[in-house]
Order: C-alpha cells, then structure tokens, then sequence
C-alpha cells in the first residue's frame, strides 16, 4: 500500500457544450419513449459469469491503485483473481460523463449490450441512467461487504433510494480552496469569497451539477430539496458578480495551476485534488464552509445487458472489503465510502498511512459530516432550461 498517489486530472469532469443538456439531455428531458428499458428487459438472457471467468470495467484515468515498479499493474485486481480466479480487462476509458454517455447510449437505447459489464460514471449522470432504465438492481445478497460497509451517509440518493442500482466507487466533497499565506487571513464561509480584497482572484467551476450546491448552500438552501427558485437567486447572484468582475473566470479542474501560481486566491475546489496540492504547497488550504459543502460520490453500475454481471457484482463487493478499500483509498485521496478502512490504515503501523486514516478529507469526522450534504440532482424536466441559462453566464 502507498500513501501518496499522484493523478493530472480530477475525477470530477468538465462539462462539455451545454453542460450536459446535449443527447444526454435530449433524451433523459424530452422523454424519447424508445429509451426506456422496462426492469424485465435489463438482465442479458445469459450470464456467462460461471463459464467465463473474466469482466469488463470501464473507469476513469488515474483512478485505481498502481504497483510502484509496473504501472502496468493494479494490485486490488490482482488480488480479486487470485482470490476468485476472475481477470478483469480495465480499461481507462471515461474522460468526461457527458462524452461517454455518447458513446453508449445507442446501444442502451436499442437494446444491445454495451460490451462493458461495470462503469464508473458521477451520480448526477447516474441518475439518469437510473432513471432510463439503462442498469441492473445488484444482487445484493452477493455483496455482504457493501450491505456492512457502505457509508450511511450515501445509502440512499433520492435518484436510487437503497442503492439498488449504483454502489459508491469514490466520494468527495466540493468546497472552497484558498491560499491562506497569500490571502492573510482564514476563510470559512461561502459569503466570504464576496469580499471586495478577493475581486478578481475567485473562480467557480463552471459545469452546472458541479457548481450549484455550494452556490446554494452559501444562501442557507437546503439543497436536498432545493427548487427553481433558489436556482434562479444563484443565477442572478453569479451574474451580478461576473459583471462587477468579482468571479475571475470559470473553470474546470485548471484551478489547480490558478491556485498554484497565485493567480487565484481562492476557488471552488475538489478535496481529492487539494489533499495532492497541500502536498506540493502546505499554504493551500481546504474548507467545507460555516453554511455546508456537498458531498458528492461516483459510482459503479452494471449495464443492461452486460454478459458477467454476477463477476462484477463479485468485483464490486471485493472494493467493500476494508483490507481493499484502504489499499483504494491511499492511492486516490478521496472520501473513502467504507469507514471501515480508516482503522485498517491507522493499524498499518505505517506513519504515512496513519496520517491519511486522521484526515477528514479522506474520512470526515462527525463535525465535518454534519455540515455534508448529498443535493437534490438536476432533474430531466429541468436538465434543458437550467444548462442554458447557466452556460449562458459561464460562457459556454
């Protein structure tokens, strides 16, 4: 196990285009009826686990555990063959939820098999696979680990009540990063990043499901169940402070080089990433804020159709493991979604591993979890309207 790991790209994707409101919307929004797959219709009229020791799963770059000698190799798949006699082809094949989607969904939506029995996609796009019937409820009487171990906090998305068809693959939690030796001062709250000696020097991320919680959380919304309106007070807000050349620019994951250089005092910003900076720069500095940040997850599902679902249901209990789940968690540095390694790491007897199981961007304590919050996501009736009128004070 390795207690530093370095990635070039966040998890969280830059939206593309309309932000989302491209075929993804055009589908999920306008209700295309062909799209649809009825829950009999989801399961391949086979499965070829038992025959067929091997799985397909599609995941992000940079996104898994490596061997330090052979980047090659991926120690946490390595052990589930031995431990199962299941190969697993992993292919680092998403760069962006949007773009992906395209790439699938005419097999989804025709009824083929998508060539891929596990994926990785953020929860705001799951939801709409959830919803499009595009995935399979998991046995989940094949998966003690997930029914032990999963982190309460992310049991139920009001997009899959009981996480029937999703399981956590990472989480994180967006919030604001700043540069405390340049600033002169703490920030602690969202309403902070308003003041007149930060004009100028704020970024916000630019994709409408990445953006808005914080947004609104900042205004005192309950965003598990916020509405037209307080989107709309957002949007007024964001445009006032674009006008008035307060908000610097719009970004995805190139805050970094922004906060890095100075250029940026403080930004919307990914834990995951911010842990990796503070390495580099101890001066970079995480904060959910006073009002709350959200906390948001990525998370595998099985496609319809996929031909070895039963071998990755296996896969994905293997990752509910804490032994597993704390090797996962060194590498990526993101919100582990089973407590349970924090213990495995703390008892490693290792000093960098210790240090990881003590930091609340990794394993949040109960004061930080009490200011998290999982938002109501962008529903397809809203999909179309919202990303227009978001792209259009973004610029995109």
């Amino acid at each position: 196990m390795r207690a530093t790991a370095r990635k070039n790209m966040s998890r969280r994707s830059l939206l593309r285009g309309m932000g989302g409101a491209g075929a993804a919307a055009l589908l999920a929004g306008c209700g295309v009826p062909a799209a649809f797959v009825e829950e009999g219709d989801r399961a391949a009229a086979r499965d070829l686990s038992v025959r067929d020791r091997i799985l397909d799963f599609a995941n992000w770059p940079l996104y898994i555990d490596t061997d330090e000698d052979d980047e090659s190799k991926r120690p946490t798949l390595d052990a589930f063959r031995k431990r199962t006699g299941i190969s697993v082809r992993y292919t680092e094949e998403i760069n962006d939820n949007d773009e992906f989607f395209g790439k699938i969904s005419p097999s989804l939506m025709n009824h083929q098999e998508t060539g891929r029995d596990l994926i990785v996609l953020s929860d705001w796009m799951a939801a709409r696979f959830v919803r499009l019937g595009w995935v399979q409820e998991m046995d989940r009487a094949a998966q003690p680990n997930v029914a032990a171990h999963l982190d309460p906090q992310l049991r139920s998305p009001a997009f899959d009540p009981g996480r029937l068809h999703t399981v956590p693959w990472q989480s994180g939690i967006t919030g604001i990063a700043y540069n405390r030796r340049k600033l002169g001062r703490e920030l602690r709250s969202v309403k902070e990043l308003w003041a007149d000696d930060l004009r100028g020097k704020v970024t916000l991320l630019s994709g409408l499901d990445e953006s808005f919680a914080l947004l609104m959380l900042g205004n005192g919304v309950d965003v598990t169940r916020w509405t037209a309106d307080d989107f709309h007070t957002v949007c007024e807000q964001t445009e006032r402070l674009v006008r008035a050349e307060h908000i610097r620019r719009f970004t995805g994951n190139d805050y970094i080089k922004d906060l890095s250089s100075g250029d940026v005092l403080a930004c919307q910003a990914y834990s995951g990433d911010v842990i990796q900076l503070r390495a580099d720069n101890p001066d970079i500095e995480f904060v959910v804020p006073e009002e709350g940040a959200e906390l948001w997850a990525e998370s595998l599902m099985v496609p319809n159709l996929a031909r070895h679902k039963a071998n990755a249901e296996k896969l994905v209990d293997h990752y509910y493991d804490p032994e597993v789940a704390a090797e996962l968690a060194a590498w990526v540095n993101y919100v582990c979604p089973v407590p349970a390694a924090q213990q495995v790491l703390a008892d490693s007897g290792d000093e960098e591993l210790a240090a990881l199981a003590e930091d609340p961007l990794i394993f949040p304590d109960s004061a930080m979890r009490s200011r998290l919050a999982i938002a109501r996501d962008v529903t397809a009736e809203e999909r179309l309207t919202f990303a227009k009128k978001w792209n259009s004070i973004v610029g995109l």
